[in-house]
């Protein structure tokens, strides 16, 4: 069976944000259209490697001779999104595998995201790409100043959590005494 697919070609807006406190959030991939808004959660880690590998194509188009596709080199003011999320907020589905791409007839960036399943560690050890089609994506194309802009929304939002203690590196609670857990011979 083919899997639903929540697509997005020119969407009105792209962003990921989180609900919660710093600590205890949930970070979102969130895309709308008109009134259509789908919710995707996902781990702050996988926000941080999307902005970075978005950055990373977007760089490598730039520098290709005469910038053909006119990447822009920072995010333009104009498409840089500071509202919070569109409420509800509803989880579509947890995100576990993503894939980016690039797509030159349009001069897009390609964001697919796949729901996390019981059975992904299962179909990978047996690997049968039949038990790997998922039953939802969420497929997004943004062009690429919305591209660079989301990206840059991406790590602010990402850097907007609890401070990190600049000894030890792990995150500092404001509302418990941090204890620096440094490695042996440091003090």
């Amino acid at each position: 069976m083919s899997p639903t697919v929540h697509g997005f070609d020119w969407p009105d807006r792209f962003v990921i944000d989180t609900v919660g406190e710093p600590g205890a959030r949930t970070f979102f991939l969130q895309a709308r259209a008109g009134s259509d808004v789908v919710s995707v959660a996902l781990e702050k880690q996988q926000s941080a490697v999307l902005a970075d590998k978005i950055e990373e194509i977007l760089d490598q188009l730039m520098a290709e001779d005469g910038n053909p596709y006119s990447i822009p080199a920072i995010a333009p003011d104009a498409l840089i999104d500071h509202d919070p999320l569109d409420e509800p907020v509803l989880e579509q589905f947890r995100a576990g595998a993503m894939s980016l791409g690039w797509d030159p007839s349009t001069a897009q960036i390609v964001i697919e995201a796949y729901p996390v399943s019981e059975a992904d560690a299962e179909a990978m050890e047996s690997f049968d790409p039949v038990d790997l089609e998922p039953e939802e994506v969420l497929q997004v194309r943004i062009p690429v100043g919305t591209a660079r802009a989301f990206a840059k929304r991406t790590r602010e939002i990402i850097g907007s959590g609890r401070p990190t203690c600049s000894l030890c590196g792990e995150p500092m609670d404001s509302a418990v005494d941090h204890v620096c857990t440094l490695p042996d011979g440091f003090r």
